[in-house]
């Protein structure tokens, strides 16, 4: 039964996405960019203060570099950040930093200029990285490192199988509902095992997230939402080898937003249900049904809380919007119409109406089809 436990989730893992989507395509849908390397910052050369049109102080320099990597490694650069181009969220560099850096050629001429990317982040991020697997480890221990373990996977599904298969020219909804239902099917299975509380768990994961969908495209079709109002669409446009649905990408990231807090409400009231009716075997399903779902009340309202204020989190720049009374959002109704709140109103709302229908659903299946092991009823009678 243990292997059952280990074996199906991978299997399942490397059968997806033959079984789901059946179909060739290349992941070489990149476009060959400039030169990129890594460099640190030995000296300022000069720096300068000027005023942007908002009257935001903005740093300038010229800086040079010595170059980490590759035929750039021990090479001296100079970066002229010196220049009339004011850029507003220019970073401020030090001597020691280390920095990502562009070597770009303008066509038609072949001397070479150099441009700091961003800082180099990475090695602050894997210390974090640990010390939050340590954390889950040491407070969860087994539960903690199948947690992890979960975690893990559906980063690989999202990065391996959803992401490049929309890039591809996938239909992005279709993608995202399988690969939810994946994520979600392999992280209950994983951490709570082969049984029927977990068959009833991915049961209330399935129903759920058809309701999300169905929520999401009548929702987008009567608020005509295009896909297109975030930023990151514009950079988006004629990358892969085939257009990019973006409506259907915003449905998706619909479904895939929902879907961690679907995992901890489902698996909650599947929990709650099995030790009701372990505390007392004689229960009708009824009065087990009712019992739950009072637990499953003052839970759902810190879980839709949560979903809402981690969507307000992501889009804090857009609530700004409500407050700055300036054209074209003078009034709140101004402020609503507009596409990029409208989207994240109806991502947010869609999201928590099918957290809460999980609510019912789970602790209905689980009163009705949960049994309790004659182990269990033994030790008490």
């Amino acid at each position: 039964m243990t292997k059952k436990i280990i074996i199906i989730p991978f299997l399942f893992i490397l059968l997806f996405p033959q079984i789901i989507f059946a179909q060739e395509f290349s992941e070489d849908y990149s476009v060959m960019a400039d030169e990129i390397f890594e460099a640190g910052v030995v000296k300022i050369l000069e720096q300068k203060e000027v005023i942007g049109e908002n009257g935001a102080k903005i740093i300038q320099q010229d800086i040079l570099l010595n170059g980490l990597e590759g035929k750039w490694e021990n090479q001296e650069i100079t970066y002229k950040g010196i220049s009339e181009i004011i850029v507003a969220n220019a970073n401020i560099y030090k001597e020691g930093d280390r920095v990502l850096v562009q070597r770009s050629i303008i066509p038609g001429d072949d001397n070479e200029q150099f441009y700091i990317i961003d800082f180099v982040r990475r090695g602050n991020l894997y210390l974090l990285a640990f010390l939050f697997a340590a954390v889950i480890i040491v407070v969860g221990r087994r539960k903690g490192l199948k947690a992890l373990i979960s975690l893990i996977i559906s980063f690989f599904i999202i990065i391996k199988i959803i992401l490049p298969r929309i890039l591809a020219g996938g239909n992005p909804l279709l993608i995202s509902v399988f690969g939810s239902l994946a994520i979600l099917a392999i992280i209950i299975y994983l951490t709570e095992g082969w049984n029927r509380k977990s068959h009833l768990a991915v049961i209330s994961v399935l129903l759920s997230l058809v309701a999300t969908l169905i929520l999401s495209v009548i929702f987008t079709g009567l608020a005509r939402l295009t896909g297109l109002a975030q930023e990151e669409a514009a950079f988006l446009m004629g990358i892969g080898q085939q257009a990019i649905n973006f409506k259907g990408l915003l449905l998706a990231g619909m479904l895939i937003g929902t879907v961690g807090v679907l995992d901890d409400i489902i698996v909650g009231q599947m929990e709650t249900v099995k030790r009701i009716k372990e505390a007392n075997p004689q229960l009708p399903a009824g009065k087990v049904f009712k019992l739950a779902y009072r637990v499953g009340n003052t839970h759902l309202g810190t879980m839709v809380n949560t979903l809402f204020l981690t969507y307000a989190g992501a889009s804090l720049p857009l609530l700004l919007l409500f407050t700055v009374k300036q054209e074209p959002f003078l009034s709140f109704n101004q402020v609503i119409n507009n596409e990029m709140i409208a989207t994240e109103i109806v991502r947010t709302l869609v999201g928590s109406i099918g957290v809460a229908l999980s609510m019912p659903i789970s602790t209905y299946l689980a009163a009705r089809w949960l049994k309790i092991k004659s182990k269990v009823l033994t030790e008490q009678g």
